[in-house]
């Protein structure tokens, strides 16, 4: 039996992690000694392990509690199991698309930013300046009819 500092060790997470998973009711496997302290078995650590692969892909911890309730009903649960990956893996590939288009973003403020150092173009990126520039970008100042007056 491992107490929580040697689970954490075990399983490469920190003792809090360990702590809050079990809170949560992801390992159903933990026991507790007469002192009522965290004691955990081959099978718990094992559960530990497979909750870390499963937040490190970006699982909401509330899916990973569905995905240990399905797992203790058996293999009849495996086609649910299944569904449940298949949902989170495409919620992964929609964050993916996001990512991606936050770097495509990045790669034109860096560009910019290129520009600016070698006094190519005006320092656009600053608030502070942008009285200066809007009619460089009039596209995202206020119309007219909104400034101040």
């Amino acid at each position: 039996m491992h107490t929580v500092k040697e689970a954490a060790l075990i399983t490469g997470l920190t003792e809090h992690a360990v702590r809050f998973y079990t809170d949560k009711g992801l390992v159903p496997s933990v026991q507790r000694n007469q002192n009522n302290i965290r004691l955990f078995d081959e099978e718990s650590i094992n559960w530990l392990h497979g909750i870390k692969c499963l937040k490190q892909s970006g699982m909401p911890i509330e899916v990973i509690k569905r995905y240990v309730d399905l797992c203790l009903e058996g293999d009849s649960s495996i086609p649910q199991r299944y569904a449940l990956m298949m949902e989170h893996k495409e919620d992964a590939l929609v964050k993916l698309e996001e990512a991606k288009l936050h770097v495509a973003h990045l790669e034109q403020k860096t560009t910019l930013y290129q520009a600016i150092l070698e006094h190519r173009s005006l320092d656009t990126t600053n608030p502070g300046n942008w009285d200066k520039i809007k009619h460089m970008h009039s596209d995202v100042f206020y119309t007219p009819s909104v400034q101040k007056a």
